[in-house]
This record gives structure tokens, C-alpha cells and sequence, in this order.
């Protein structure tokens, strides 16, 4: 019995990263004042954030079409008996529910849906491990049940470098947009119940990081192995050189570098961090 892998975009992994794994992707898009874009397809990270740069119009982003999850679905129905479908959380974009429709609406493969309830790396370390698992011999409960074993010990934590992109974005408003800019406040943001909240409120980056640190020290106290993942929106050399910091101060820890890319980097802005990180299993 053969398992297809799928993720979203957002998830990103490099095409080395899809290759290497055999996952396959399904893009979000991004609506720029020049036309939209499907982020990791017709678009890179970088050139996002330099076309942003030069723009007066707030970008928006959209998920997958049901159809694009039909299209993919009945093509791996080729190959595969079965599609465990990983997904940015279900309480920040309908691209969850938008595979949970298309695996009814298909014959010949069955379709599990898993909703990470997060986004960005860890993410696609689910897809990573569920692929790897595949690879293995697994069955699909066996897969789905590791999946949600690594949820009890997944977490994320975001600094925000400019508050401006959460209040354009309807995620801050205008009043606490404005304090926040005079007091040079750098939001930590989580994920909880789905959706992405405030943390706290650090008054400078660098404290910010250092509170993060804080939270990943402690879940290293308490397992015998950590995967991490530093996050960055366009800041690789500021992002690689808090990864080194991290790495020489946790050995138990195995670090990898990611981004932010398009469709989550119109919500948090260029030069933010991020760190996630999970249980090792």
C-alpha cells in the first residue's frame, strides 16, 4: 500500500527538501499590485519582499482553489492507495478545509486530512517525518498517530520587527499599532487554539530573542533530543547567526534554517524571527 505525502506552500520546504522526501505541494498565492502570484512557484521569498518594499497597496493572500486539491488528489490516485494531507492551521486559512472537500469529492485513493494547527517550519517537519515514515513502511494510523504525538510537544514562537503589517494585515489595531511604534515594542506571537495570538510584549528585538531562548531552554531541560528550526523573513545572516548562538548553547538540540515566505510574510513583515521546535522521535 502506497502513501502520498502532500503539504501546502506554506509549509516551505525547498524543492531539494520535496525532492529528497517525495512530498508533494500545493501553493497559496499572493495578490501584488502587478498581478498574483503563486509563492514558491512563480514567486521567491526574496523577490516578494522587494517587490512589497515599493508598494503602497497591502498585499493579500489566497488559498488553493478545491479544484488545484481534485487535480492533485486524482493524479496521485495513479500511483498512490492513500494522500495523508498536512496543512497550515485551519484557524488562519481555509486550505485545510479546502482538502477536507477535495478528498470527498475523489475515487480511487483515500484522503487523510491533518491539520497542523501552525505553520512555516514546523509544519514541514510533519510532512518530513510523515513521509520519512512512508518511506519506511508505515502504516497510514501509524503515521497519523506520530503525527499527532509530535503535536503535544510542538511549539513556535515569532518576533515581529514592525507592527505596521499586523494592523494593514487586521490582525493589530491602528491604536495599538501607534503605541506599539513609540515604545518600540517587538510582539512575541504563538500559536494557540489555531489561531496566532500575542505571546508578550518585549520592548526591544534583542530581549525578544532572548525570552524566546527562555521557552526553548526549557522544553530542552525536559527532552532528551529537540529538532529546531530558526525562521527568517529576509534577514538569512541575522537568522544564521542567532542558529549558531542557539546551537553552541544546545547541544541536545539539531537546528535547521528556514524562511518566512511569501503568503505568511505578508502577515508578519520583513525582518521578523522565528524559532520552532518539537520532540525528536
Amino acid at each position: 500500500m502506497r502513501i502520498a505525502i502532500v503539504t501546502d506552500s506554506t509549509a516551505y520546504l525547498t524543492p531539494e527538501e520535496r525532492a529528497r522526501y517525495n512530498i508533494h505541494m500545493i501553493p497559496l498565492s499572493v495578490n501584488l499590485e502587478d498581478g498574483s502570484y503563486e509563492e514558491e512557484v512563480e514567486i521567491t521569498s526574496s523577490e516578494f519582499y522587494d517587490k512589497v518594499r515599493n508598494q503602497k497597496q497591502f498585499p493579500k493572500t489566497t488559498q488553493p482553489a478545491v479544484g488545484k486539491f481534485v487535480e492533485l488528489f486524482n493524479e496521485l490516485s495513479k500511483d498512490y492507495d492513500d494522500v495523508i494531507s498536512i496543512h497550515l492551521s485551519s484557524g488562519i486559512s481555509g486550505t485545510f478545509q479546502g482538502a477536507v472537500q477535495a478528498g470527498q469529492m475523489v475515487d480511487g485513493i483515500t484522503v487523510y486530512t491533518f491539520d497542523s494547527e501552525i505553520s512555516c517550519a514546523p509544519q514541514g517537519l510533519y510532512a518530513i517525518k510523515a513521509a520519512e515514515m512512508s518511506k519506511q513502511g508505515a502504516s497510514v494510523e501509524q503515521i497519523m498517530s506520530t503525527l499527532e504525538e509530535m503535536k503535544s510537544t510542538m511549539d513556535a514562537y515569532f518576533v515581529v520587527d514592525d507592527l505596521t503589517h499586523l494592523q494593514r494585515g487586521g490582525r493589530l489595531s491602528s491604536a495599538a499599532a501607534l503605541v506599539g511604534g513609540l515604545l518600540q515594542v517587538k510582539p512575541i506571537l504563538t500559536f494557540d487554539n489555531k489561531a496566532i495570538v500575542p505571546f508578550e510584549k518585549i520592548r526591544t528585538k534583542k530581549k525578544a530573542l532572548r525570552r524566546v531562548e527562555e521557552l526553548l531552554a526549557k522544553s530542552a531541560q525536559e527532552h532528551e533530543r529537540l529538532q529546531a528550526t530558526v525562521i527568517h523573513a529576509n534577514c538569512e545572516e541575522e537568522g544564521r547567526e542567532w542558529m549558531k548562538q542557539l546551537a553552541e548553547s544546545y547541544p541536545n538540540v539539531e537546528f535547521s534554517l528556514s524562511y518566512f515566505g511569501p503568503v505568511i510574510g505578508t502577515h508578519l513583515g520583513e525582518a521578523s524571527l522565528g524559532l520552532g521546535w518539537v520532540k525528536k522521535i
